[in-house]
């Protein structure tokens, strides 16, 4: 609790929120609107950081006093209450250590999922919709809302890949730590023989871009194709070309999205989505030339497999970059995602 308030620094940021509350309270703010968002929104975000920070203070000195008391007077029953209340404690702050550790220029952004199923056949696509199920089940325990944009279905099961937005505060900041490959070791529910088959499945995050930073895309660089949505979604989203697939040549990057009813609607979240892409782009080779100048080659890219899911003959899930791991399988694949990310974070600290 110490580190994340002196990470923090409550009295710079005490001093901010004075200064934004000056800004704030000007009877002209909203001339501009541009800057009257940015300022309401920073204030909002440093009340709650300091909120966070003062309330956790105030149970963490409540739970001691509470403890000592129970143990002065020899009582179980109130020593049980402080044992609880310092379990729920410890996932608060952890939660909060792990909002001082995203500190990358667009980790407090909302994030852009791509799945993929890759070697492993129907087994593959199959691992790649329970991914998708997983993340969808993660986001919806962080209350973040999303969105499919795009969804390829398997042959016979599964789905080839999916596009999904994750929108929320820190979406992009939490989840870029899933990128990588994801092995998958199981007996096969589609082998008559009920051998154990082992599949891969590869997950893709980027920053949702909004037009205040601007990524420069050349209309003379870019491949607009139409087609006809497949899949579920109403006789008109089936029977017009209303899919959009934008293709840009210079970096060889592919996006498409059919989840919209009209081809203009489409057409903006594919540009959306192709934004994204390069910025995550640009940021990447930019990390990678610092570490290189540093002398600490990245280790981790879009082809290295960081996490292994085995079901049989045992179950473990295992992060290949952090050591951690859990026997709880079932819970992982329900969402259960957190103490993976904040491992990942906490290794990768010194290097955001």
């Amino acid at each position: 609790m110490a580190s994340i308030e002196a990470v923090l620094d409550l009295d710079k940021l005490r001093a901010e929120v004075g200064e934004l509350e000056q800004q704030a309270s000007a009877p002209n703010l909203w001339d501009d609107p541009e800057n009257a968002q940015k300022v309401t929104s920073r204030l909002s975000v440093a009340q709650g950081d300091i909120r966070r920070v003062e309330d956790l203070r105030r149970r963490l000195d409540d739970a001691q006093v509470l403890w000592e008391m129970a143990d002065d007077a020899g009582d179980d029953q109130e020593k049980a209450e402080a044992e609880a209340e310092l379990t729920a404690l410890r996932k608060s702050i952890d939660e909060l250590e792990v909002r001082t550790l995203l500190s990358g220029p667009y980790d407090s952004r909302e994030a852009l999922v791509t799945i993929r199923s890759e070697a492993g056949g129907v087994d593959a696509a199959d691992w790649a919709e329970m991914l998708l199920r997983m993340y969808l089940r993660w986001a919806e325990q962080q209350r973040f809302n999303t969105l499919i944009t795009d969804r390829l279905e398997g042959e016979g099961a599964g789905i080839k890949s999916v596009t999904f937005e994750v929108n929320g505060e820190n979406a992009y900041g939490l989840l870029q730590s899933e990128i990588g490959v994801h092995r998958l070791v199981r007996i096969s529910p589609f082998d008559a023989n009920a051998r154990r088959h082992t599949s891969f499945a590869s997950v893709f995050v980027y920053p949702q871009i909004d037009d205040e930073i601007k990524i420069d895309i050349q209309l003379d660089d870019l491949r607009i194709d139409t087609f006809r949505s497949g899949g579920a979604g109403g006789q008109h989203v089936n029977m017009t070309d209303s899919a959009v697939r934008i293709t840009h040549f210079p970096t060889g990057i592919v996006v498409q999205c059919q989840n919209e009813r009209s081809q203009t609607q489409n057409r903006e979240t594919a540009m959306s989505m192709l934004r994204s892409k390069l910025a995550e782009r640009a940021e990447r080779e930019r990390a990678e030339e610092i570490a290189r100048e540093k002398g600490t080659p990245q280790d981790v890219n879009f082809g290295s497999q960081i996490r292994s899911y085995v079901l049989h003959p045992y179950k473990q899930v295992k992060d290949l970059r952090t050591g951690h791991e859990v026997g709880n399988v079932d819970a992982v694949l329900d969402g259960e995602l957190d103490d993976f990310i904040r491992a990942e974070l906490l290794r990768t600290a010194g290097s955001r």
